[in-house]
Formats: structure tokens, sequence, C-alpha cells
């Protein structure tokens, strides 16, 4: 019976995997009614794309319960190997890729999509927290800084050449890995500086980035503005507490694609403000539990991988509600476990499950 004891692994944070499952299962609820028009009428079936997000969410589940059981630091040591497959993935999408909506961000195997841009996502936590831990240099410096962020440039090259949005969130990961791992904050502002530098060069380089900008201060001027105010009219409409789940008007054809970017504005139609609040609440009690799992882990890598997955949860949550509420340029991200993905779903909880492995080892 000792023997059972001493070989069983610790419990994971029972609290973050509950979040987890609440917003898995929500997100094929609300998918389910902001989906079902756009599968009626495309496909001649209203579960159509809940079908194929039930179908990722498994296979997301499955994979989260597996690398749970597995030690994080496996993981670690794989991530040179993982980070450049990811740039060899995401240069295959510049060569081979499919496109979809105008964008070229899917690679075909077989019956199924992939999209590396997701990859990347994790591939970048990994290498990073990597690179900080078996640099076995100082990380106070400037120079430290530089080369960190320097490493990032030839994935966010490949990945913003046709993923803008992905690419803003892998430099947003990289600063906030820099941050957690650097004692001093008066460096941030040189970063900061650099930072918008290069966001002013790379939205200058091309007219259509531009156009967001012009787009998000006036949107009833321009035709692309129309997905743009017709989510905030859902938003409106839902007043405190909904329509009711599946009573959304927006979603028959008014707000394009309801089911991608602008589900959050179908939330706040169907289940109005009180339902928008308990979904920001739950994303905050989960970035709450992945701070406490990084301040308490005992070890440098594993408080560095959950600050980077509490960073890459916390920029896309952030700015995908920003961007439906347009306080932000239209950006094109998605909402974590909400939004229709199966790439996304099935990475993220791959995330959650490092995350719960990491859980096992604190403090």
């Amino acid at each position: 019976m000792s023997n059972q004891k001493k070989n069983a692994q610790p419990p994971v944070d029972t609290a973050l995997l509950i979040l987890v499952l609440v917003l898995a299962v929500f997100g094929l609820i609300i998918l389910l009614s902001a989906s079902e028009y756009n599968g009626r009428v495309r496909f001649h079936d209203s579960a159509y794309y809940f079908k194929k997000q039930l179908f990722a969410t498994s296979l997301g589940l499955g994979a989260m319960y597996v690398i749970s059981t597995m030690n994080y630091r496996f993981f670690v040591r794989l991530a040179p190997a993982v980070y450049l497959l990811s740039m060899l993935l995401s240069t295959a999408v510049l060569l081979v890729g499919q496109e979809i909506n105008g964008s070229k961000r899917w690679l075909n195997l077989g019956p199924l999509s992939f999209q590396p841009s997701e990859f990347a996502k994790v591939a970048v936590i990994l290498f990073l927290t990597w690179q900080i831990e078996y640099s076995r240099r100082r990380t106070d410096g400037f120079w430290f800084m530089c080369r960190t962020m320097l490493t990032l440039l030839p994935i966010t090259g490949l990945v913003g050449s046709n993923n803008l949005s992905t690419a803003i969130i892998i430099l947003g990961i990289g600063v906030i890995l820099i941050f957690a791992s650097s004692p001093r904050y008066m460096q941030f502002v040189a970063l900061g500086s650099a930072g918008i530098g290069f966001i002013a060069v790379f939205l200058a380089a091309e007219s259509y980035r531009l156009e967001r900008l012009a787009i998000w201060r006036n949107p009833e001027k321009y035709e692309k503005g129309f997905q743009t105010i017709q989510g905030l009219y859902a938003i409106g409409s839902g007043g405190l507490f909904g329509r009711g789940l599946g009573n959304s008007i927006q979603k028959l054809g008014f707000v394009p694609e309801a089911q991608n970017d602008m589900i959050f504005s179908i939330i706040c139609e169907e289940t109005g403000l009180a339902g928008a609040i308990i979904l920001i609440l739950i994303f905050a009690l989960l970035l709450w539990r992945l701070c406490v799992i990084s301040m308490h882990c005992q070890e440098l890598s594993g408080a560095l991988l959950s600050a980077g997955i509490m960073g890459h949860l916390a920029i896309q949550v952030i700015l995908n509600i920003a961007v439906v509420t347009n306080t932000i340029p239209n950006t094109g991200i998605t909402l974590p476990f909400i939004s229709y993905g199966g790439t996304s779903i099935v990475f993220l909880l791959g995330e959650m499950g490092i995350a719960l492995n990491i859980s096992r080892y604190r403090k």
C-alpha cells in the first residue's frame, strides 16, 4: 500500500479543471445556437459546425488528459524541435496552404485541415521557456530582452505575413515571459516603444491594414464596417438578460460568420449583459488559477510555462472582446473555447493539459 502511495501522482488543480470543462461545455452550447442558421443554409444541417467542434473538443479533452499525466519537463526538452517544426509548417502554408475567405492559413492533411498558426503559439511558449531556463545567464539585462525577442522574429514574420492577429499574440507572449523572468521594469519602456514602432511599420506595409483603422474610426462610412455595426446591434438588443438561448436575430445572416470571431456579440444578444459578465468572470477565474500555479510552481520552467499559457489566453480574450465592442480595430482573433475552430480548441485544451500537469508540482 505504501509503494502505491509513493507511485501515485499528486492531484491536479481541481478548480482549473472544472473551469476548463465549464468553458468547453458552454462553448459547445453557444456554438450550436450561433451556427445553426449558417449550417442549415450552407450545408443543410443545422448541427454541421457543432458536430465538427464536438469532434475536435473530444480530441482536445483526450489530449488534455494524456498530457496532464506526462511530466511537463518532457515538452520543454522538445521545445527547439517543436519551434523548428512550427517554422517549417508556417513556411508550408505560404507555399501550399489552402486559401479560405481570402486568407491562406490552412494546411490540408487528408480529410482534415490544420492551422499551423495555432501550433506556433504553443511552440513559442515552449521555446521561450526552454531558452530562458537553459541560457543560464542573467535575465535582467537589456541584451537578454533583445536577444529573446529576436528569436521570435522568424516565426513572427512567417505567421504575420498572412495572419497579423496571431503575430501580435506571439509578440505579446514573448513580452509576458520576459517580464515574468526579469526583475527590472524600466527596460520594458524601451521594449514597448520598439513594439509600437514595429506595429506601425507592419500596418503601413499593407493598405488593407490601414483601411481597418479607418473602418474602426467610422464603420458607418465603409461597406466592410457592416459586421462591426451588426455586432454592436446584437450587443445592444440583448439588454440585461438577453433574448434567450437560441433566439438571436443577428445570427440570421446579419452578423457574417456568427460562429467565429463575433460570437461574443451573439452571447450578449442571447444571454444579455448578465451572461456576458458571467463568461468574463469565468475567464478571469481561469487566468487567476494559472497565475496561482505559476507563482507556486517549484521550478522556473513550470512557472514560465504557466505564465505563457496565462498570457496567451489573456491576450486573446481581451483582444476578441475589444474587437467585438469596437474598442480596437478588427484583428480576426477568436474567443478561446467558444469560437468555432477545431485546431484552436485542440491546442487550447493541450495547453490546459500542460497547466494541469504543472499544478501537480506546486508548493
